[in-house]
């Protein structure tokens, strides 16, 4: 292994919860219901161009301005209250020469106040690559073999850190080995196996356990 390529939200950063609550709040404004558990189910993973498109077929016609709203909301609830994920840190230190990036859905606006927000700027510098750089979001393997590529490592050295379904299958897409974190405060009972059903090669609920399952 080469390159650990982390996802951000959910992995690195414990935002999903939070960011899936200023999606019911601005719903809510323009009378579509929906819940924060609806919400983690369909949007986690996916790009913020995909969550429009649902939004607006649910109310059933276009909503202008709906994407820079649900960014500037997500921003200020991000500097507001962002957590890191527990144990990532940790985990950081633990990988010595190996090389690491992100690969995310969050465009790269919101990437960079995030790790503005959690002091992690300097600790990726420019080694954070955003799904806006591909022509297809996840599942599809578009992501990660940029990163990889922008990295210099094959495919097969790679390895691959997610908590979403859209992830792990577009991990396995890209031909390369993929745990399922399950740390983030949006997980919910059953999804262990579902990451497994999509192809995770391990599935951990802590960055400890990944630490184990590596010095295997």
């Amino acid at each position: 292994m080469k390159l650990i390529i982390f996802d951000f939200d959910g992995v690195i950063a414990d935002s999903k919860s939070l960011a899936c609550m200023v999606l019911v709040n601005v719903a809510g404004d323009f009378g579509i219901t929906l819940t924060v558990d609806e919400a983690v189910d369909k949007f986690v993973g996916k790009r913020l161009s995909e969550v429009v498109s649902f939004l607006e077929v649910r109310l059933g016609r276009t909503i202008p301005g709906i994407s820079d709203l649900i960014a500037q909301s997500t921003l200020s609830a991000f500097s507001a209250d962002l957590k890191e994920v527990r144990g990532f840190g940790g985990f950081l230190q633990t990988l010595g020469n190996t090389q690491y990036c992100i690969a995310s859905s969050s465009s790269p606006v919101r990437l960079k106040t995030s790790l503005d927000v959690l002091g992690l700027s300097n600790t990726f510098a420019r080694n954070v690559f955003s799904a806006e750089s591909v022509d297809r979001g996840k599942p599809f393997p578009d992501i990660f073999l940029y990163a990889a590529s922008q990295m210099g490592v094959q495919p097969a050295d790679c390895l691959v850190i997610e908590d979403s379904v859209a992830g792990v299958i577009a991990a396995r897409a890209a031909d390369m080995a993929v745990i399922g974190l399950l740390a983030g405060s949006h997980i919910k009972v059953g999804h262990k196996d579902r990451l497994i059903a999509a192809g995770a090669t391990f599935v951990a609920t802590s960055y400890d356990e990944i630490t184990q399952f590596l010095a295997t």
